[in-house]
């Protein structure tokens, strides 16, 4: 199934429209393991709705709706369960409001030929309806495995390598062993993360957590921990998918302050594997 850079690049990818609410926000941020302990004056601005406020990463939500128009790209033509998610880059533009409705539109941003993969790059923007400046901006980066050997750049390197230095603090944030079933309420549905039978056909003894599931756990423990909960701080959040993660296992998170930048990484501490990976939040 080639990809066929000069067909698929700038190809546009309709997001269509989503509205949220105070209660999917709250269970957006139960699905990512907020609200331990249940009276902490914290995690009830996460998981009630008087002082609600919404975690950055939760930009990711509505704009996932894209990747589904990605197989009708032309020039782009991939088995799905050969797709993994490689890398998440979220710009915040605006503070997330508890209550929106938006529009997304898309487009296919990057193609690099990684030699037994391609790599796809989705930007998409979200703008509340009616306005004309977005809200935030994603791009994501999909691996096609078995897709690569057609030629193009290879892409940039990795960057957002932590200092040579003991990390300035280490947080360790468990999860449930319905994490993932929690979380895929939020909008992703894909059996991997929820049907045994499934998980087992991708090499998978359980269904694991969604690589998003993740993305969102690792923000919060920075936010918290190195930003005091204010939110409105991030400007921007890269992370790249290192491994994979299991429900009800604990994730261990390190950060490093550098100038305007907290550079990131987390790992499994039972199994003291690599999850996420090369992260960086910019603070404004």
């Amino acid at each position: 199934m080639p990809i066929d850079p000069s067909k698929a690049l700038g190809a546009a990818i309709s997001g269509g429209t989503a509205r949220w609410d105070r209660d999917k926000v709250i269970l957006y941020h139960l699905g990512i393991g907020a609200g331990v302990p249940q009276t902490d004056p914290n995690e009830l601005t996460y998981t009630y709705e008087k002082d609600l406020k919404v975690l950055p990463s939760f930009g990711v939500i509505p704009a996932f709706a894209a990747m589904g128009g990605l197989g009708a790209v032309p020039g782009i033509s991939f088995n799905p369960m050969m797709l993994l998610h490689g890398e998440q880059d979220l710009e915040i533009r605006k503070a997330i409001p508890v209550e929106a409705e938006v529009e997304t539109s898309g487009k296919v941003a990057g193609i690099y030929d990684k030699g037994k993969a391609a790599l796809v790059v989705v930007e998409t923007e979200t703008k509340v309806k009616g306005e004309s400046d977005p809200l935030f901006v994603n791009r994501f980066s999909l691996f096609l495995r078995g897709e690569g050997g057609f030629g193009g750049d290879s892409g940039p390197a990795a960057g957002n390598t932590p200092p040579d230095r003991a990390p300035d603090k280490v947080v360790e944030s468990p999860t449930l062993p319905q994490q993932a079933l929690l979380y895929r309420l939020s909008g992703d549905k894909n059996p991997l993360h929820a049907d045994p039978g499934f998980a087992k056909m991708g090499g998978f003894d359980v269904p694991i957590l969604h690589g998003l599931c993740s993305f969102g756990i690792v923000c919060k423990a920075v936010v918290d921990n190195a930003l005091g909960g204010d939110t409105s701080k991030v400007a921007r959040y890269q992370a790249r998918f290192a491994g994979v993660f299991f429900p009800a296992e604990t994730m261990v998170t390190s950060y490093w302050k550098d100038g305007n930048a907290i550079l990131v990484e987390s790992k499994s501490k039972e199994r003291g594997t690599p999850v996420i990976s090369n992260a960086a939040i910019t603070i404004r």
